[in-house]
């Protein structure tokens, strides 16, 4: 461990005259010196967005002078003298970047998003120098060739391991001609991820639906028709009624407004979004497909796909796609069910029409009525989003040994984040920083999702760190009567994020880059759909679920009915994610000639035989997860193969009991904590006692028994 200080710190000191000069022209900027607050939070009211462009630019030329300390060094290349300080090149960056990527999510202001089209493309620069380094990757290869001569752990040695296939992946094993092309595309491909999602994010906020007449609002609950009246008073239509695309305005309309010209017209708005008009994303997208292709064939593969499931557990495009019919087929034939006996109702009410996929949300809970007297306005009263956060919280430390304590004081970017010390139950250890930030606005994208500010484990200065995690979501918002009331998806939401964050703060993994989520994308998705399951379960709603106006528990017959309706309308919910699926590694396969967008999604959905009452969960053009950046790209099919380890080892707590002292122990240590220290399917083995079984999701689905 000395030694590996004295090297990083040789490394550090050779950067001391241009950092300096640097930092004392931007004396001011926050993200230039360790913040100085408590366990590192930024320090969120000293933030400007006109000190990010500074820093960054700080920030890679620290990176650049680290980058030579560690290529210049004439020692033979090791351990401790090039993986180590790799882990640590740019402080600076590792800031600035960490409270970048989250702002572009969650606080895309306009001024924001005019800074960061000359930010993505200075950080991609910062990215490509390192990846394509061929100095570098020469001294990594070396590490990597003599790994079993070195005096390495295994998890050292793993990281070396990680480290090589990585560098090799983004392009540096390719020769100079083919380097300089892949740094065009990549170059390209960042400005049209811009592109794409400026465009989401202003198609999402201009389209809006008013509604002059009451009486059209019949069937919507309470919350949603005065957050609707809200939405009308603040552009200045006060009496009426503004609906928008943000979740929380749009799925009470599907799922419940009884005018079906409002259902269809919300319908179609969503489905129709960023098509056309200024804000459309198909000539964007047509020309990442385009890239994605050359990009491929750069790198040595057939096509994207190919690419991009060689990474990681599934290997092939074949394997994911064999994986997704096995799915997909049994759900088709479920939601066919679904949809007869959708029709079944329509035509016993005298509805006189054809289901179509504006009815689905509506009559699927219509059904849901009839087959289980259950609706979704009996259950959310008891799900305000305080409660439901309890809930979640009672279940982790129950199950991993952490409390949530509130920290008040602590630096926020908005008023409406909530920030909590994560500490072990037992001793008070602090184990890691989380935040929550669950409401929807102008700045936010949709959707939900989790991220880290700082990375957990060894720093650069000796010290191991832990990590600064965060929620962010799109629920709906309390109105001046009635607190944020979460529907049944937006609970599972809730408890799917979290899972995130939890092998994200519970990791004990010693390198950042083996640290929390840093595992295979189709494993990444495992912890947080684990978690969905305590969600609903009843020892642990009768702790939570409490009814926002009486503070009376749920009633166990109303338990009753939410757990025997759970497996209800799974054949949509299957159906629409594998179809998206199964359109995403086909988008990977297309070379992007002559594309034509709509006419590829009904060619695959005739291909696969996607039924004409439900569409792909995601529509090309706001299918953010593999448009938005290359994160999911060809990787949608991920949910579904996590979920196959998910079902599985839900399979053992129910066998063993879902508060289970020993599965739980089982299931933190081998999964929660160990990052990318080993093999994910060497993991899940030791802690279910066999490989993954595919047909676990079909019986937790209720496709099987």
């Amino acid at each position: 461990m000395k030694k590996t200080l004295l090297t990083c710190a040789a490394a550090i000191s050779l950067l001391v005259a241009p950092t300096t000069t640097i930092m004392a022209q931007n004396a001011d900027n926050p993200f230039l010196k360790p913040y100085g607050t408590k366990y590192e939070i930024p320090p969120f009211e000293k933030i400007k967005t006109s000190d990010f462009i500074p820093a960054i630019k700080a920030g890679i030329e620290e990176q650049k002078q680290n980058l030579f300390a560690i290529t210049a060094n004439r020692a033979t290349p090791d351990f401790d003298n090039t993986i180590i300080p790799l882990e640590n090149l740019s402080p600076i960056l590792e800031r600035v970047a960490g409270v970048f990527y989250h702002y572009d999510g969650a606080m895309s202001t306009p001024e924001f998003a005019e800074m960061a089209e000359q930010a993505i493309p200075l950080l991609n620069e910062a990215s490509n120098a390192i990846n394509l380094d061929d100095q570098l990757f020469q001294r990594i290869k070396q590490v990597y060739d003599n790994r079993n001569k070195l005096k390495l752990n295994a998890v050292q040695k793993r990281l070396v391991e990680k480290y090589y296939k990585q560098f090799a992946e983004q392009g540096a094993a390719l020769p100079a001609d083919k380097k300089a092309e892949l740094v065009k595309v990549n170059d390209e491909l960042s400005k049209l991820f811009i592109q794409y999602n400026k465009n989401l994010l202003n198609a999402t906020n201009s389209f809006y639906i008013t509604v002059y007449d009451k009486a059209d609002l019949a069937g919507l609950p309470e919350s949603s028709i005065g957050q609707a009246a809200e939405e009308a008073k603040k552009r200045g239509l006060d009496g009426l009624w503004v609906f928008t695309l943000h979740a929380p305005s749009r799925l009470p309309v599907l799922s419940s407004a009884d005018n079906r010209g409002l259902r269809e017209a919300m319908y179609k708005g969503y489905t129709s979004l960023a098509f056309n008009g200024e804000n459309s994303n198909i000539p964007v997208i047509e020309k990442i497909v385009k890239l994605r292709d050359k990009k491929a064939k750069i790198m040595g593969f057939d096509n994207f796909a190919q690419m991009m499931t060689s990474r990681v557990m599934a290997q092939t495009p074949e394997n994911a796609e064999n994986l997704l019919l096995q799915v997909f087929e049994p759900a088709v034939e479920r939601s066919r069910e679904e949809v007869a006996d959708m029709q079944a109702y329509v035509d016993a009410n005298g509805g006189g029409f054809k289901i179509a996929p504006w009815d689905y949300y509506y009559y699927q809970g219509k059904v849901k009525k009839q087959k289980f007297n259950l609706e979704e306005s009996e259950v959310r009263p008891y799900f305000s989003l305080e409660n439901v956060l309890k809930g979640m919280f009672t279940a982790a430390e129950r199950l991993w040994g952490i409390k949530m304590v509130e920290m008040p004081d602590a630096p926020k970017y908005m008023d409406e984040v909530t920030v909590y010390d994560v500490q072990d139950a037992k001793t008070g250890e602090h184990i890691a920083v989380w935040m929550c930030d669950y409401f929807p606005r102008a700045t936010k994208r949709q959707g939900a999702w989790m991220e880290q500010m700082q990375a957990g484990g060894l720093y650069g200065d000796g010290t191991t760190k832990r990590p600064i995690v965060y929620n962010v979501g799109n629920f709906t918002r309390p109105t001046a009567d009635t607190p944020a009331l979460l529907t049944i998806d937006e609970v599972e939401t809730t408890f799917h994020e979290f899972g995130h964050a939890l092998q994200a703060m519970l990791s004990r993994a010693p390198y950042k880059s083996l640290f929390g989520t840093n595992v295979d994308r189709d494993y990444v998705e495992m912890c947080s759909q684990m978690n969905e399951h305590w969600a609903f379960s009843p020892e642990l709603l009768k702790t939570y679920a409490k009814h926002y106006k009486t503070g009376e528990t749920m009633p166990d017959d109303l338990i009753e009915k939410l757990n025997a309706a759970s497996k209800f309308n799974q054949g949509f919910v299957t159906t629409e994610l594998a179809g998206s699926a199964l359109l995403d590694l086909n988008y990977g396969k297309n070379n992007g000639e002559n594309l034509d967008v709509v006419a590829f999604e009904k060619e695959i959905g005739d291909k696969i035989g996607m039924p004409a009452e439900i569409t792909y969960r995601y529509r090309s053009p706001y299918f953010k997860h593999i448009f938005g950046d290359d994160g999911y790209a060809s990787g949608y099919y991920t949910y579904l193969w996590a979920q196959v380890l998910e079902a599985d080892a839900w399979e053992l707590f129910e066998q063993k009991g879902i508060f289970d002292k020993k599965t739980a122990a089982s299931f933190k240590k081998n999964i929660l904590e160990s990052g990318d220290t080993e093999d994910p399917t060497t993991l899940f083995v030791r802690f279910r006692g066999h490989k993954p079984d595919a047909a676990a999701l079909l019986r937790l689905r209720g496709f099987a028994k």
